[in-house]
C-alpha cells in the first residue's frame, strides 16, 4: 500500500490492475502461462477470472484449454466468467 500510494496502480485498485496486467499478457500472446497466472483461475474476483481465461485463451492451444476448463467449469458462479470461458473454448475449436 505505502509503496503505491498516490499512484495510479493504488487509485484502480488490486483487481482492475491484475485485470490490467491479463489483457497486456494476452495480447502479448505468450505462450506459456506460469503457475501464478494459472491461480487467477480462481481468484475471489470476478473480473479477474474473466480476464484470466481470456488471456488464457489467446496463449495455450484449444485441446490444452478444454482439459485445464473442466474443474473450473463445475464450480464457476459468475455467468461473465462462464461466458468468457465460452468464448475461449469456441475460439480455441476453430484453431
Amino acid at each position: 500500500r505505502e509503496k503505491f500510494s498516490g499512484s495510479p496502480i493504488k487509485r484502480i485498485g488490486r483487481d482492475r490492475f491484475i485485470r490490467n496486467v491479463l489483457i497486456a499478457m494476452g495480447n502479448s500472446r505468450a505462450k506459456t502461462p506460469t503457475v501464478d497466472f494459472l491461480n487467477l483461475l480462481g481468484d475471489p474476483s470476478n473480473i479477474v477470472r474473466a480476464m484470466a481465461v481470456w488471456a488464457l485463451g489467446r496463449m495455450i492451444s484449444g485441446k490444452k484449454l478444454k482439459t485445464l476448463s473442466a474443474p473450473y467449469l463445475k464450480v464457476e458462479p459468475d455467468a461473465n466468467v462462464l461466458e468468457e470461458w465460452d468464448r475461449a473454448l469456441a475460439a480455441g475449436s476453430n484453431v
